[in-house]
């Protein structure tokens, strides 16, 4: 473990406290050009989006119907009935994306998928780094401004694991607290991103970002401010 991930690790709360949990559920609202483009522009409703702390897998209700939700784990990816009747299913759900480009249409159940995996991983920041096949480093720091320069980990993900892409970056003030994160969309072409985070709140003693902004990353590294791809607003976060 690198110095720098232990004292982000302390920062948003300790490990010690992360491994009471079992689960985070939190209130979400988003929106965003990506999901315009895949023809699915997200409404304003909140839902309601549950993850496991140690494990992959995630959950958000209502999905397409009241009584509806998915289920998500990175081998299947679920739509069903709040009485267990399996709406839709897809195994092997990643292989799905082969040859898409960031126009290419989804489906419900692609969309499921997304908010699967970026999910659990926003919600598990940054202690998803600690979890079994990791591999962290600290990168070259960012300087975010003339006055502002940021630290860096650079985070490998195993193959079981399923997200963004295989490598990612996050970004720390000098309070050791998230700032950025940076990645590359795999599933919807590769493009870049550079999603800022703002409003730190703490639930049960770990402390998280309440509001997340993708924006599209130029080759210089800088977002293109006017290019939100994916929005989320988080509210009444839980971890048990």
């Amino acid at each position: 473990m690198t110095d720098l991930l232990s004292e982000v690790l302390e920062a948003h709360g300790g490990t010690e406290r992360w491994n009471r949990f079992t689960t985070v559920t939190a209130t979400i609202v988003s929106g965003g050009e990506l999901f315009v483009a895949k023809g699915l522009p997200q409404d304003p409703q909140p839902r309601r989006m549950t993850v496991a702390t140690h494990r992959e897998h995630a959950s958000v209700e209502p999905f397409g119907a009241p009584d509806q939700h998915s289920d998500f784990t990175a081998g299947r990816v679920a739509i069903e009935r709040s009485d267990g009747t399996v709406v839709a299913e897809r195994l092997d759900p990643r292989r799905a994306f082969t040859g898409h480009v960031l126009e290419t249409p989804w489906d419900p159940l692609d969309r499921a998928y997304f908010n699967g995996y970026a999910l659990w991983t926003y919600l598990t920041t940054p202690f998803f780094a600690i979890m079994k096949g990791m591999t962290v480093e600290e990168a070259e720091p960012w300087n975010e401004s003339p006055t502002e320069r940021w630290r860096r980990l650079r985070v490998t993900f195993p193959d079981d694991i399923a997200s963004h892409s295989t490598v990612q970056d996050f970004y720390f003030g000098d309070d050791n607290l998230l700032r950025r994160h940076d990645y590359h969309v795999d599933i919807a072409g590769g493009f870049a991103a550079a999603q800022y985070v703002h409003d730190i709140d703490e639930a049960d003693g770990i402390k998280f970002p309440t509001r997340r902004r993708a924006y599209l990353r130029r080759p210089d590294g800088h977002p293109d401010r006017d290019r939100v791809m994916v929005g989320i607003d988080l509210s009444d976060v839980h971890y048990f």
